[in-house]
């Protein structure tokens, strides 16, 4: 995949009769990482942040859950956070999945899985020769 951009995707999670897919936001900017969920009330499906290892809650208005994502979209763990907490940086995470507490849990996502993210093909740009 080429350099990722702030957009709009799809978040997929399961295998067969278990896939759930669900609406994803892409932070990629370092503008847009920063804001993150801050200033909002809730979520609809997920905020992916890229690249990412580590997070925090200040300012935020409700609890999320967080998945910490390796190269490969395999979840390496999985956490909820109330607000005004900082997350310990993990080895090896380059990707987070933000989402409102308990969404995580009704996926199955949890550490292990491999998730996939599906974008439009104008929200990424191709790599640079």
């Amino acid at each position: 995949m080429g350099t990722w951009r702030d957009g709009g995707g799809t978040l997929t999670v399961g295998a067969d009769a278990e896939v759930r897919e669900v609406p994803l936001r892409i932070a990629a900017s370092y503008r847009a990482r920063a804001r993150g969920l801050l200033g909002v009330d809730g979520v609809e499906g997920a905020l992916l942040i890229t690249p990412c290892g580590s997070v925090h809650t200040f300012r935020m208005r409700f609890p999320i859950d967080v998945a910490y994502l390796d190269r490969r979209f395999h979840v390496l763990a999985v956490r909820t956070m109330r607000p005004g907490r900082l997350g310990m940086p993990r080895l090896r995470a380059r990707h987070v999945v933000e989402a409102e507490a308990g969404a995580m849990e009704r996926w199955g996502l949890r550490p292990g899985t491999r998730v996939r993210v599906s974008v439009p093909a104008t929200e990424v740009s191709p790599p640079v020769r």
